[in-house]
């Protein structure tokens, strides 16, 4: 039989990569004779590039300005004329220095100078994979760093950040990258909040970034006075701002489906089809899939959820590996998968399933060889 290991992260304990690779090697440990194809994957945040890179892009360094400004040395992956741009390489929270949060002041620039290095290289289709942003800044970042100027009353450039968006007085797009014209922009992403009000960026995840009661409703007032002054020099913005995945991001975005023009689809989907998923999938008979945490969210567009829902289509049987499990059988069956391996099922003690977490999928994959295919331990 044919395995195909398809998992998300384990955030803070392995990569997708390390994940797969130890199931994998867990799996042909028992059955020797076995063929597996590890194929990482993201939901369109964290790991992104890195399952962009497993799927045979180039890695391409680039040095851009980090989530408060500093210097930071990220990363696009090419193949083709398509790239790959993770906005949590460049604006993500994993990237504040000394991980402290600025949720008034963090800025999307470096994700707008990855886009334009993209450009640079060429490519007529770029990905942009969102999710763990450091920043709520509607995505006004993003467009500076591709030519567009924020000015306030006296018409001096604004400085970045979502709480300086409440003196903003005028957006000049004419310095746009002209090329942006004749680029495919795909936002990757499973989020489908609006941009404003009770379901949006600043009231749902500002304060996950470090924002006070009072830095949200600082925020909300800017990204509506970034709504109302983008709408003086653009017809759709205000219809942009209620459309889903608009609050994506912190307004990240806002800014790619107003200004750039780009397609949302789930992360995890555009993913996969960068990948040789489809392929593989056409002669597997099983798929392991998982992440750190198998719970509700899982069902609401996380990768285990779009694996299982394509393997599904192509009646593949799934079956999850995860940190720990919380959903019941009802739910797992809700999500596509025929049953879950928990690394606490092994260790209850969760502080060594972070530690262990490799040894212990490998113990994991031994058992899935034992139920799932048949594999007789050994005397």
């Amino acid at each position: 039989m044919r395995i195909v290991v398809a998992p998300d992260k384990f955030k803070g304990s392995l990569s997708a990569s390390e994940v797969a690779a130890h199931v994998a090697a867990g799996l042909t440990a028992a059955a020797p004779g076995l063929t597996v194809a590890a194929i990482p994957v993201a939901d369109g945040g964290e790991g992104t590039l890195e399952a962009a890179e497993a799927a045979g892009f180039r890695r391409v360094p680039a040095e851009v300005a980090g989530p408060t400004g500093e210097p930071l040395a990220s990363a696009l992956a090419v193949r083709g004329t398509t790239a790959v741009v993770e906005m949590a390489a460049a604006s993500g929270l994993a990237a504040l220095p000394a991980g402290r949060p600025a949720p008034l002041a963090a800025t999307s620039l470096g994700t707008g100078q990855l886009i334009r290095t993209a450009l640079d290289l060429g490519c007529t289709e770029v990905v942009v994979g969102v999710g763990g942003s450091a920043c709520t800044d509607g995505g006004a970042g993003v467009l500076v760093g591709l030519g567009a100027r924020l000015l306030d009353r006296e018409g001096r450039e604004l400085p970045p950040g979502g709480g300086a968006l409440v003196d903003l007085a005028r957006v000049d797009l004419a310095g746009l990258d002209p090329r942006l014209t004749s680029v495919r922009v795909v936002l990757a992403s499973d989020v489908d909040n609006p941009l404003l009000g009770p379901r949006g960026a600043a009231a749902v995840y500002a304060p996950q970034k470090g924002a006070s009661p009072a830095d949200v409703e600082l925020l909300e007032i800017g990204l509506r006075r970034w709504v109302d002054t983008l709408g003086q020099v653009l017809r759709e913005a205000a219809a942009a701002a209620q459309a889903p995945g608009a609050g994506a991001a912190g307004g990240v975005g806002y800014a790619c489906l107003a200004v750039l023009g780009a397609v949302r689809r789930p992360g995890i989907d555009v993913v996969l089809d960068l990948t040789d998923f489809s392929a593989e999938l056409a002669v597997a008979g099983l798929v392991v899939t998982g992440e750190g945490s198998l719970d509700a969210q899982t069902l609401h567009g996380k990768a285990p959820a779009g694996v299982a829902a394509r393997a599904r289509a192509a009646g593949v049987p799934v079956v999850a590996v995860a940190g720990r499990c919380l959903l019941d059988a009802g739910g797992l069956r809700d999500a596509g998968i025929a049953a879950a391996y928990a690394l606490t099922d092994l260790e209850p003690d969760v502080d060594r399933c972070i530690q262990e977490a490799g040894p212990l999928l490998e113990q994991l994959a031994h058992r899935i060889a034992r139920e799932r295919l048949a594999v007789q331990p050994a005397p």
